[in-house]
């Protein structure tokens, strides 16, 4: 039976039950697992994806890594922060959620006696546990704050254009961008959304159509090469999409495709703008120059959903994500504040 709230992933009996999403729209199947390895993979194959969730399932994932030990408590913990930090590069979140808990771990170990005790195992289980919960929580909170500092970008009665996902099924909240749609319909603000699919892997038409219809907003999906159409019969009043990792001048990785969308809508002047927690800033990073963008496997192109839609002999060319210059975006929406340009994090 189908859950009436949407969970992307949540702590539940000393495991991380999680929403299968490559399954969605069709088939709605939660996974319960205890292992950081199954973790790691979950993020890799994107059965967990979105910045933000990634970041919470890293957390946990990494505290998980030491239920149940009561020895070799350092080297274990490291084989799974490697393990976890190798699954997606360009999302910030993940790295600083497993900063995060490297931190938690080393201030729980520094009283731990050398012989690593099963009490001293389970106290620093614990610990880490409750980090990983905190950060659970504040992104929870992030995202209603996002929510509500969003409100600013609607005018009047608006229709959105959307790319991706990121709603609740790309955090452990209600969402980034999706959420501020969420609240700008919630106040009467937002009429209409038009979503693109997202290709390769449709997370337009299958995850962020799914939250739009649980939520009885109006929409419709349409191709990304659509997007410029709309456009030019003046059908889109403001775009709003998420991040993967924000550069300190504002440059911005997100989706693959959000480029494109950015460019169009400084041609046809219209707003563009980008939400994302302040945990996706990534202040060692001046620009979006020196931004990791991950390369995705042939297979999500030349196949869907197990069928083959062109030959696996082709070459592919599949980034995951692409990077949007700052000059082309109207406003960063964060838990603190709305940003204008020019920016400076």
């Amino acid at each position: 039976m189908a859950k009436l709230n949407l969970t992307a992933l949540e702590f539940k009996d000393e495991c991380l039950v999680f929403l299968d999403q490559t399954k969605l729209p069709l088939i709605e199947e939660y996974v319960k697992t205890d292992s950081y390895e199954r973790i790691a993979g979950a993020i890799e194959r994107l059965e967990i994806r979105g910045a933000p969730a990634i970041g919470v399932a890293a957390a946990y994932g990494l505290a998980l890594s030491l239920k149940g030990k009561t020895d070799s408590l350092k080297e274990t913990f490291e084989t799974a922060r490697k393990r976890l930090a190798s699954t997606r590069p360009t999302a910030v979140n993940l790295f600083y959620a497993l900063n995060e808990i490297s931190v938690a771990f080393e201030a729980a170990t520094v009283f731990t006696p050398t012989d690593n005790t099963a009490t001293a195992g389970n106290e620093v289980y614990s610990c880490l546990i409750n980090k990983a919960s905190e950060i659970n929580q504040q992104d929870i909170e992030k995202c209603e704050a996002m929510a509500l500092n969003g409100l600013e970008i609607f005018k009047a009665k608006t229709t959105v254009l959307t790319h991706c996902n990121t709603g609740a099924l790309a955090t452990s909240g209600n969402g980034t961008a999706f959420n501020v749609i969420k609240r700008g319909f919630e106040n009467g603000l937002v009429e209409f959304v038009y979503a693109d699919e997202t290709r390769p892997l449709f997370q337009g038409s299958r995850l962020t159509a799914f939250e739009l219809s649980r939520n009885h907003i109006p929409f419709a999906i349409n191709t990304d090469s659509t997007a410029a159409f709309l456009m030019q019969k003046k059908k889109i009043d403001l775009v709003i999409v998420g991040a993967d990792r924000i550069a300190l001048n504002g440059d911005t990785a997100n989706k693959i495709g959000t480029y494109n969308l950015a460019v169009l809508c400084s041609f046809h002047n219209i707003p563009f703008y980008i939400a994302a927690p302040e945990t996706t800033v990534d202040r060692s990073c001046p620009d979006g120059s020196q931004i990791k963008i991950e390369l995705r496997g042939k297979g999500e192109l030349t196949c869907f959903n197990d069928a083959r839609i062109t030959s696996d002999e082709y070459e592919v060319y599949s980034p995951a994500f692409d990077v949007t210059p700052s000059s082309l975006i109207s406003g960063i929406i964060t838990d603190k504040k709305l940003y204008k340009p020019p920016y400076n994090f």
